[in-house]
């Protein structure tokens, strides 16, 4: 790197923050497509003539080229600079949107998915690379809290920004509206950023077995989760793509911690602050993409809302995000990391415990305050690791780990939507069941619970239902079954939440690298990394924002 990328100026100049500016909106970008397409899958659907059972395959392509790039993204940072990096990925993503917008088949739509996945994978962690390359310590709360609003709001807007485009215009629309930005990005970034060198011997030293166990071990997993809710976590299928998913991750693992130069730097999390950090993001990941799994789910099949609505209910999320974005970086100078994450996700537990409650009629009102406890609740749980895992890591490390830093959070978001899904589709058939005994016995109490008028049952003819009785009763009870799942789901979340509040009492605040002591002092240091404490010298306290 150059001196100017290993020693960032005091005061960042103008054209620095802007071109930081301008990677959050590419990694906006990224974010917003996967929701934005979610929420128009069956009008793509119709429009090509795709099965429904290739229908998910849209979404599914994505995430498993994201999930591939993220660990990536330090190799490719240290071939080609930050700076080339970036250009390289958002005109790819912004490339791959207008094919995907003008593709007329399945096959087409799924290459350019791929495109648009990997090249959107290498945005997110660049952008955090960023942070702590880009800005001195000081500015490191600053540049954290942009980037960490951009990446929760993103999610949290995509339903209404998706639903609104169906409504107004056309599916292609939902890829299209990536071209400007993506154009303005490619071409005026380059021109901000800070010039550093590009090492393009690191590709010829890449080892392309690890790449192949990489690529392989991760989709397995991504599929294998996928599956698993529908066809059974023991079916041969799942079976075997866990199971292989697991033993080439083992055997990759082995491989690069003995490679000279490895395709990630996984001897990071020897580091404890790091490997917390990574914890703590793969809990968030279960709940923050857990939660905005669950919301559509639930407003979408029980209470029958549109995409539109949907999105303007979940705004109330992003709103709360918002505002918590600049308390987070306040607070942090104030109490400290450990206890502000500590209260984030204490705050997470609750506001996921909240919806654990809701009835079966719950709606705007019910859902706010929930809403707005785990709004205030992400960015306390998402700004205060990323600086205590990532800050204390010399420069040359930084974008190794914000590759694997995002990758546990994407990982955890998977994981926890396949939990919900085997939630959903294990125990609302049970529950449907229940119901329907109660329901033939005259239970009065199961017709209130599933929106049936009691009269209806206690003056319901002899013998058992007609045809148009049970066509009217079954949506009911869809319905009340579905929604009692949920609530077990929200209680499955906040207990991932509780699991990640107990984490925190591992972790402790560490100095940024630009205030360590010499590397000779930091190996002694190393010795006690270990070693369970919660003291901070003076010079952590004074330097904590």
């Amino acid at each position: 790197m150059s001196e100017r990328a290993d020693h960032p100026a005091d005061t960042p100049s103008a054209a620095t923050w802007a071109g930081f500016l301008l990677m959050c909106l590419g990694m906006f970008m990224a974010i917003l497509d996967i929701q934005v397409v979610a929420t128009s899958l069956p009008t793509i659907q119709r429009a090509l003539a795709i099965s429904p059972s290739a229908m998910s395959w849209i979404q599914t392509a994505y995430l498993i080229a994201e999930v591939i790039a993220i660990p990536l993204t330090g190799l490719f940072t240290h071939a080609l600079s930050l700076r080339w990096l970036f250009v390289l990925a958002v005109s790819l993503f912004t490339i791959a949107s207008v094919g995907c917008a003008f593709s007329d088949g399945f096959a087409v739509l799924l290459t350019f998915r791929l495109l648009q996945g990997f090249s959107g994978g290498v945005l997110i962690p660049a952008v955090f690379s960023a942070v702590f390359t880009l800005f001195p310590a000081r500015l490191h709360p600053v540049a954290t809290t942009i980037g960490g609003a951009v990446a929760v709001l993103a999610p949290t807007v995509g339903p209404v920004v998706g639903g609104w485009i169906t409504q107004t215009w056309s599916w292609p629309w939902l890829f299209l509206i990536n071209l400007i930005p993506g154009t303005l990005a490619a071409l005026v970034t380059p021109l901000l950023l800070p010039k550093e060198g590009m090492h393009l011997r690191a590709f010829s030293r890449l080892d392309k077995s690890s790449l192949i166990l990489l690529a392989a071990a991760l989709a397995s997993f991504m599929i294998g989760l996928k599956e698993a809710p529908q066809r059974g976590w023991a079916s041969m299928l799942c079976l075997s793509l866990l199971i292989g998913s697991i033993a080439g991750m083992a055997l990759l693992i082995r491989r690069t911690l003995r490679a000279a130069d490895p395709i990630a730097q996984l001897t990071l999390f020897r580091r404890r602050s790091f490997a917390i950090g990574c914890a703590l993001s793969f809990c968030l990941g279960i709940g923050l993409y857990g939660s905005t799994y669950l919301m559509p789910v639930f407003l979408g099949f029980v209470r029958r809302h549109d995409a539109f609505e949907i999105g303007t209910i979940m705004l109330v999320t992003g709103a709360a995000q918002l505002v918590a974005a600049p308390l987070a970086a306040f607070l942090e100078s104030r109490v400290g990391a450990l206890v502000l994450t500590g209260t984030g996700f204490a705050l997470f537990a609750l506001g996921l415990g909240l919806s654990a409650f809701q009835p079966r009629t719950a709606d705007f009102g019910e859902m706010l305050w929930p809403q707005v406890v785990r709004g205030v609740a992400i960015m306390f749980c998402l700004l205060p690791p990323t600086r205590f895992a990532l800050g204390s890591l010399p420069e040359a490390e930084i974008a190794d780990a914000s590759g694997l830093f995002n990758l546990m959070r994407n990982l955890g978001g998977a994981i926890g939507i396949a939990l919900i899904d085997t939630i959903l589709y294990g125990r609302s058939p049970i529950y449907g069941e229940d119901f329907r005994a109660r329901l033939l016995a005259g239970d009065v109490n199961a017709a209130q619970a599933v929106g049936l008028d009691p009269m209806l049952l206690i003056n319901r003819p002899p013998g058992p239902p007609d045809d148009a009785t049970v066509a009217f009763v079954r949506p009911l009870v869809e319905r009340a079954s579905l929604a009692l799942t949920v609530n077990e789901a929200w209680a499955m979340l906040a207990c991932v939440a509780i699991a990640g509040l107990l984490l925190v009492s591992f972790a402790r605040d560490r100095a940024p690298a630009s205030l360590q002591v010499p590397r000779e002092c930091e190996l002694e240091h190393d010795a006690e990394k270990w070693t369970p404490a919660f003291r901070k010298d003076h010079a952590q306290k004074e330097h904590l924002d």
